[in-house]
């Protein structure tokens, strides 16, 4: 699986592809201030249920870091994960 990000203006996104495919894609806003808003994601059909959405999910994570910056989780499944998972919960905006 191959994620890459891609920002344009206040909006980003990462894509995840499998084998040329698109598997899913995560989206994000990015306000002023030092945090984005993970607003949606969305995993392919063919591909659930093989971690597509959490893989999105850490490389916006590891994003975060990077850039010292905090994530918002509005969108359900991103919600769910920072709920479930201790070991991102550093980047959660509290």
């Amino acid at each position: 699986m191959e994620i890459t990000i891609k920002e344009q203006h206040n909006k980003g996104y990462a894509v995840a592809t499998i084998d040329g495919k698109r598997a899913g894609v995560m989206t994000y806003s990015i306000p002023k201030g030092d945090f984005i808003i993970v607003d949606h994601t969305e995993v392919d059909s063919t591909f659930k249920g093989q971690g597509v959405g959490k893989e999105l999910l850490y490389k916006v994570v590891a994003m975060a870091r990077e850039k010292h910056i905090k994530i918002l989780p509005l969108c359900p499944f991103a919600n769910a994960m920072f709920k479930k998972l201790d070991a991102i919960k550093d980047v959660l905006k509290s």
